[in-house]
């Protein structure tokens, strides 16, 4: 849920990664999540494969951000670090 003007919620980030961790973790990877902005930008560490593979910043956004986006109203944008 979205608080006007408060950006997304860290509980919802959390609940969305959850839903989206299982594809990474069958790949040998997994994301950890380091912050949630009031601008809506994500912060999150990438794990295991996912932080060696040379596909990241595809794996990045299609796996990672655009279900966040979907899940969490208010999310604009995820980085790594």
């Amino acid at each position: 849920m979205e608080i006007q003007g408060r950006g997304p919620s860290r509980a919802d980030v959390e609940s969305a990664i959850d839903r989206i961790r299982p594809g990474l973790v069958a790949d040998g990877g997994n994301v950890e999540l380091l912050d949630v902005g009031a601008d809506g930008v994500v912060r999150v560490a990438l794990q295991g494969e996912c932080a060696r593979c040379p596909a990241q910043p595809a794996t990045l956004r299609i796996a990672i951000e655009e279900p966040l986006r979907r899940f969490v109203p208010g999310v604009t944008t995820v980085v790594v670090g």
